[in-house]
């Protein structure tokens, strides 16, 4: 899928015709196997109910470094091991982990946020969340603040676990 920026709603819409498509068709998205961690996860009964999120990880990186490696689709696919095409736009569309999450770049400031209009294509159409990414500089380092807001109750544990498995931990080896 290539992406431009007279990035149409028909585009948008027959991008996400073909990533089901490819879903329906089977475990094997762009020639690799869906990893065990990408699959749903049982909530617990104390987060059923959660639909937000805030995490903080420290990165020893600094902002700017962070920032091209959350929205540049080379860099992400490197560290997360998954094909990724980002517009790095304000309205720019994603395309992430093989076409397992989609959306678009609703707000970016330079270094220091990134807001996404994000979901995974299990959702339910037209079931949207807000990840928000503030990046801090701390002397050499960078805290990453992450919220994440308005996903469907039950979704909380599996989103806490993927934010650590599929962004962080690979993340911080990408960096060192």
């Amino acid at each position: 899928m290539k992406l431009n920026k007279s990035f149409t709603r028909r585009q948008a819409i027959s991008g996400m015709a073909v990533v089901l498509g490819s879903l329906a068709a089977g475990s094997k998205v762009f020639g690799q196997t869906e990893p065990a961690a990408m699959k749903e996860m049982p909530g617990t009964a104390a987060n059923q109910m959660r639909t937000s999120l805030h995490q903080e990880i420290v990165l020893r990186a600094n902002p700017p470094r962070i920032y091209k490696a959350l929205l540049e689709a080379k860099q992400f696919a490197t560290f997360t091991g998954s094909p990724a095409e980002i517009d790095p736009k304000e309205g720019g569309f994603f395309f992430m982990f093989g076409g397992r999450i989609v959306g678009r770049n609703v707000e970016l400031v330079p270094d220091q946020r990134i807001v996404q209009a994000w979901r995974p294509t299990h959702w339910n159409p037209g079931i949207y969340s807000i990840v928000k990414f503030e990046l801090k500089p701390q002397d050499s380092e960078t805290l990453l603040i992450l919220d994440h807001t308005g996903f469907p109750e039950g979704e909380f544990d599996h989103l806490a676990y993927g934010w650590k498995f599929h962004y962080y931990e690979p993340l911080k080896k990408f960096l060192t």
